[in-house]
């Protein structure tokens, strides 16, 4: 049985490489695959997840509460990849000095991209609703 996140982690992370997880069950099998695999859980660690893995609980914990309060629990899975865009593109400029930049970068980066016209954006539930 394949696991979508052992899936990505092959696809992503170069074999050998150190991977340190919450102890998710199904990402033990890593250790398995060939990378190194470093897990803290509750149960088999003195010291909780969240912290000798910071990062990844703050990062888990603004994306969830930023797809509630934007997405309102409306995400559809086909268009997952670009809400995590965007929440990625406004993670990384968070702390930024010049916030008044960040229409301008959005703008800047729209500029430098290729058209994607709508029937490439949208799922369309029957063809004939691009016809």
């Amino acid at each position: 049985m394949e696991l979508p996140l052992v899936t990505f982690a092959q696809r992503v992370v170069a074999p050998g490489s150190l991977i340190k997880t919450d102890g998710a069950i199904e990402l033990r099998r890593l250790a398995k695959l060939g990378y190194e695999h470093k897990y803290y859980t509750q149960l088999g660690s003195t010291v909780p997840a969240h912290i000798d893995l910071p990062a990844v609980h703050r990062v888990a914990s603004l994306l969830k509460r930023w797809m509630i309060g934007t997405m309102h629990y409306g995400a559809s899975r086909e268009q997952f990849a670009y809400y995590l865009d965007e929440f990625t593109f406004r993670f990384n400029r968070r702390t930024s000095k010049s916030r008044g930049l960040l229409f301008y970068r959005l703008l800047q980066q729209a500029a430098h991209t290729d058209a994607h016209p709508l029937k490439t954006l949208v799922i369309p539930k029957t063809d004939a609703d691009f016809t």
